[in-house]
């Protein structure tokens, strides 16, 4: 018996999204299809070892408070930033809520303190999810969650 694919749920360039795992329960993101890595805003980033394993703690600031987060490190990789410049980054996993949907991402960590968005999501967090993207509205998900009208987000 095969599964029965998703309905296909219409986003904006920005939505509100979760990433509970991480303790933080609605921040605003953008969606770039022209980045191919997600990207959160954290400071003070450090890697600590816990029974053999790496972790690493950062911070990620919030409106009008900052938010301290542990999560597995999973990788460090070579990413250009927006300017084309390279740099190493620590890579982490954890899952996003998005349009009623919950799935694990991949997150770079950053100093995003310059851009008007903590979180950037890239293509490959949002590949194979059924999600269209009107580049001319926001928040077209939020909206259908907050109304229980999932039609009205596709």
């Amino acid at each position: 018996m095969s599964k029965a694919p998703r309905a296909t749920i219409t986003i904006g360039w920005r939505e509100w999204v979760s990433l509970p795992q991480l303790g933080l329960d609605r921040i605003t993101a953008k969606i770039d299809t022209g980045a191919r890595t997600s990207a959160l805003h954290a400071s003070n980033v450090k890697v600590i070892r816990h029974l053999g394993d790496e972790f690493v703690e950062f911070i990620v600031p919030g409106a009008g408070h900052e938010q301290l987060c542990t999560a597995p490190l999973l990788d460090t990789r070579s990413i250009k930033n927006t300017g084309g410049k390279t740099e190493m980054r620590f890579i982490i996993q954890t899952s996003m809520m998005l349009a009623g949907r919950s799935w694990p991402i991949e997150l770079s960590l950053a100093d995003r303190g310059a851009m008007s968005f903590d979180l950037i999501l890239g293509r490959t967090a949002i590949r194979r999810r059924n999600l269209l993207i009107n580049p001319g509205r926001s928040f077209l998900a939020s909206d259908a969650i907050a109304s229980g009208d999932q039609a009205k987000a596709s």
